[in-house]
């Protein structure tokens, strides 16, 4: 879903300082955990993204049905 719709689908928005999706994994014994990095130039363009509310997750449609547990979005900035 995240190769062939989402990460597509946030590409064509053509969201000016967009620079791509990651997809990390962490598999333990009770859980499989998924962290997804966005790749912005600027906190405009991470608006511009996710809305006023920058910290709330973007959600694509059909997906809270995967998802058991989700943290706020945090954002950061590259440092070297």
């Amino acid at each position: 879903m995240l190769r062939d719709e989402i990460f597509p689908s946030i590409a064509a928005r053509n969201i000016k300082g967009y620079h791509g999706a990651e997809l990390f994994i962490r598999e333990d014994e009770n859980e499989t955990e998924f962290v997804t990095l966005l790749r912005f130039d600027s906190m405009d363009a991470v608006k511009e993204f996710a809305g006023p509310d920058e910290t709330k997750p973007m959600i694509f449609p059909g997906v809270e049905k995967l998802i058991t547990r989700m943290e706020p979005a945090r954002h950061y900035r590259i440092a070297l």
